[in-house]
């Protein structure tokens, strides 16, 4: 089996069936592995069956609230740019959350849902903030469970806007955000080498 997905400590020590469950979340890919199944193993077989968009699924569901959410704001990044220009309140307020994962910052992130436009796909970032602990937001709204599987996805769907709009080499970009992934699964930062990944030259 190839060690592309090994060494994710960051994720439960659970079947991947069990995960992908309890987030009330399906794969498209029908299954060889049986659903005793680690993650691991499960990543490897749709590795190999080139199911790309069901291993992003996989990792949403599989990574921690707050490095899921790191994960989508890098998506985020890729789609809105990194010019400061191109900020918005939602992705800003998920990455500052990220940094400082206070009750506070939970708060403000929900509380640029409300301020946002229409189409600012970003708002993704911020609604997996709000869901992190499993309910609504806070205060009033932290006694009130948020739909299963909701924070995972809200980060899925950030990295498939992200996938849809991207201007370069596609095949490569899909597997950059697979990689990303795992390395944010294994402690890292997620900010690999775009350059080496996509073959494009970044500024």
């Amino acid at each position: 089996m190839s060690d592309r997905f090994s060494g994710m400590t960051k994720t439960p020590d659970a079947p991947a069936a069990r995960m992908l469950a309890d987030a009330n979340a399906r794969l498209g890919t029908k299954l060889d592995a049986p659903a005793s199944a680690p993650l691991d193993v499960v990543l490897a077989e749709l590795d190999k069956k080139e199911a790309f968009i069901d291993i992003l699924r996989l990792l949403g569901v599989a990574l921690p609230p707050r490095e899921r959410v790191w994960w989508s704001c890098l998506a985020a990044r890729d789609y809105v740019g990194e010019a400061p220009d191109n900020n918005t309140a939602s992705l800003a307020a998920a990455e500052e959350w990220v940094f400082r994962p206070t009750e506070e910052n939970r708060e403000k992130a929900g509380e640029t849902l409300d301020l946002a436009e229409p189409d600012d796909e970003t708002v993704n970032c911020a609604m997996g903030v709000l869901y992190s602990e499993g309910t609504l937001g806070t205060g009033d709204l932290a006694n009130i469970p948020s739909p299963p599987g909701a924070a995972e996805t809200v980060a899925f769907a950030m990295n498939v806007v992200a996938m849809d709009n991207h201007e370069g080499d596609f095949d490569a970009y899909v597997q950059l955000l697979i990689d990303r992934g795992v390395d944010i699964a294994r402690g890292g930062n997620g900010k690999l080498d775009r350059e080496a990944a996509t073959n494009e030259t970044e500024d």
